[in-house]
């Protein structure tokens, strides 16, 4: 299944898939309240912070990834099953709601984003009841170690892009969420964000390609993405997927976890 659909897809499959609400924020709103608000019919609501990743910590970032037997409890709540295939949307163009794919992808289920979100659909035709699914049966299988990378590796220098937005990546200034401002070092700026268009859909792929090689990415399997705290950073694994270049690597703890040592951090040159 490729990592990206569209709404006409959603609609002609509708009744094959399990619609999943992962939208989060960083500025304190409850992604609980904006999915009571209005969602999409039938979808059900999965919490990025609660059900896609452990209890925070400095030596594991703001949002570790959780045990396998975790997870697959969060799904099975969920209504996710082993055998389930899932779209999932946010209303940030899927920068967030990519954690909940990724994960899935990487444990090898079937799972895509739907390129869009909510705003590929009128407002009109959202609902505001809350869907209570019921329980699925979903394994835990241990997180892939060739789909993860450790803060030593993503230290070591090579293709390590960071997800963040430029100018949290540039450290001029305090960071609003983590202790130290930068990134690190070595490491190449490709905000998730500015893979969209105005309409939240996905920018060309030939524009999505251009993004990665300029950060010296041509082959996604030598690249290790990151971000904050490793959830933005799968929607860069996601699209340079989409975009061909293959599967990359993932450093769960991110930034947050990078923050809290002693390595060096690197800022961007200040424009002349």
């Amino acid at each position: 299944m490729e990592p990206f659909v569209t709404a006409d897809w959603l609609q002609e499959h509708r009744d094959s898939v399990v619609l999943a609400d992962a939208r989060m924020y960083l500025d304190g709103r409850s992604a609980r309240a904006a999915y009571l608000q209005g969602h999409l019919p039938g979808a059900v609501f999965v919490d990025v912070s609660e059900a896609l990743a452990a209890s925070p910590s400095p030596e594991g970032g703001r949002h570790p990834l959780p045990s396998p037997e975790d997870f697959a409890a969060a799904m099975s709540a969920a209504g996710i099953g082993d055998d389930s295939t899932v779209v999932a949307y946010d209303d940030a163009g899927g920068v967030m709601a990519a954690r909940l794919v990724w994960m899935l992808r990487t444990t090898g289920h079937d799972a895509a984003l739907l390129d869009g979100g909510i705003d590929a659909f009128p407002a009109a035709s959202l609902e505001t009841r809350c869907v209570t699914p019921d329980s699925a049966q979903f394994t835990p299988v241990p997180w892939p170690r060739e789909s993860l990378a450790t803060i030593d590796e993503a230290a070591s220098g090579g293709a390590v892009v960071d997800a963040r937005d430029r100018t949290r990546f540039d450290g001029h200034g305090p960071d609003p969420v983590d202790p130290r401002s930068g990134h690190i070092p070595g490491a190449h700026n490709v905000p998730a964000r500015e893979h969209l268009a105005a309409d939240k859909t996905l920018q060309p792929i030939e524009q999505l390609r251009q993004h990665f090689e300029a950060a010296g990415v041509t082959d996604a399997s030598d690249m290790i993405s990151y971000c904050g705290s490793g959830v933005t950073a799968c929607h860069n694994l996601l699209v340079a997927e989409f975009a061909g270049l293959g599967r990359g690597r993932l450093f769960p703890g991110s930034w947050s976890q990078y923050a809290h040592t002693d390595r060096p951090a690197e800022t961007s040159p200040l424009p002349n």
